[in-house]
């Protein structure tokens, strides 16, 4: 009898521990995405939702993510820094405790001291602002896009090949826009030239007249923009009124994205700059991200931020694989000083710096497969194009 007794406990024990193992398996990577949905940057906030549907639905028709079914949230920010914690920190406490898809760096910045309270992560996807790595650093924050300076190395070698010595920075008036305009002059000035003019406009400026003036009283050769969204259609359709576009070199950051292209149209072409990533990138991972983005998108290609947004999916979806855990502290340990499988190809997110190493490219808009788009045209290496860890990021 005492035998039958401890053969049924060992079996109960067994099937209470296979249940346990089965609803930890079942147990969904809940993903909170804090980003823009309304306002100056609601076309870059819907690229990022974009990106996470696609993800979510790949990992999901595949049962999963190690078992773990993908569970999406989305809050709206407007792009502005105090609606973003708010909203984060409500998305986390309703479980979504891996965050993603803000779209201003004073977003992120705003969200990153709070993680560790929150038992939160937060993996930047879009936001540039080099503080995020360097003095606002936080061990629960990585960023898997390129970071401004990273834009400005790539920017320094064809400005070096430019003839033009005189150059105006117009930038959004945000930690974002005032980060671009220290690079660039950084850069120019190791070129041997110099900034005439730096303009700083406020997030949904209508109306750029005086901007542009100021460039063209400047005798400025050249125009650097960093303007994104709504605010680069706005400037570009009246750069273009106005005669600057004919009247200047004009190139910029998160300026000649794809779908600010198709939103400028034949105003944009010929227009340079900083390409972070394009769908035409010749990797085996990205030809096959492309073509299901095509069939699950038809009629569209994914944009600059998209495949940024995409690669932020990718590294969430294989540390959680190589954790077993969908728990943000365990995924917080193990996303640094991993190697990463991407549509950029095998890239390493640096334990330093919380930052992902990877290339950066620039190029021009032009004609290409029957429409105007942005065409890479220069490809810096991810040793160079991402700059050494700031000695300011403690982690």
């Amino acid at each position: 009898m005492k035998r039958t007794r401890k053969t049924a406990t060992a079996a109960l024990a067994g099937m209470l521990t296979m249940a346990a193992g089965s609803a930890l398996a079942q147990e969904p990577l809940k993903i909170g995405v804090p980003t823009a949905l309304t306002g100056t940057y609601a076309d870059l906030g819907n690229q990022a939702k974009r990106a996470i549907e696609f993800a979510a639905q790949q990992a999901n028709a595949a049962g999963g993510i190690a078992g773990h079914k993908v569970e999406v949230e989305y809050l709206d920010t407007e792009a502005k820094p105090d609606l973003a914690r708010r909203q984060a920190e409500k998305l986390a406490l309703q479980g979504n405790k891996v965050l993603i898809g803000a779209v201003a760096s004073g977003e992120a910045l705003a969200i990153a001291p709070l993680l560790a309270r929150w038992d939160a992560l937060y993996v930047a996807t879009i936001n540039k602002s080099d503080k995020m790595t360097g003095d606002s650093c936080t061990a629960r924050m990585f960023r898997v896009n390129n970071a401004d300076s990273s834009d400005a190395a790539t920017a320094t070698p064809w400005l070096k090949e430019r003839k033009e010595t005189e150059w105006a920075v117009m930038a959004a008036d945000i930690a974002w826009g005032r980060d671009v305009a220290a690079s660039f002059a950084k850069s120019t000035e190791s070129q041997g030239k110099k900034v005439v003019s730096e303009n700083f406009s406020p997030l949904g400026t209508n109306d750029f007249a005086t901007y542009i003036q100021k460039i063209k009283n400047a005798g400025a050769k050249g125009v650097y923009v960093a303007l994104a969204g709504r605010d680069a259609v706005n400037f570009a359709t009246q750069a273009k009124q106005y005669g600057l576009l004919d009247s200047a070199t004009v190139a910029g950051v998160s300026f000649v994205t794809d779908n600010t292209v198709a939103s400028i149209g034949e105003a944009a072409k010929g227009i340079s700059g900083i390409i972070n990533y394009s769908s035409t990138l010749d990797t085996p991972a990205n030809k096959e991200f492309v073509a299901a983005w095509e069939k699950y998108y038809p009629g569209t290609t994914p944009s600059n931020f998209e495949g940024d947004t995409y690669v932020g999916m990718q590294v969430i979806f294989q540390a959680v694989k190589a954790t077993g855990s969908v728990k943000a502290a365990d995924l917080a340990k193990a996303i640094p000083g991993r190697s990463y499988d991407t549509i950029l190809g095998n890239v390493l997110l640096r334990k330093e710096d919380n930052q992902l190493v990877r290339p950066n490219y620039f190029g021009i808009v032009e004609q290409n497969g029957g429409k105007l788009r942005p065409v890479i045209k220069m490809s810096v290496p991810a040793e160079i194009a991402t700059v050494a860890p700031s000695p300011a990021c403690k982690l």
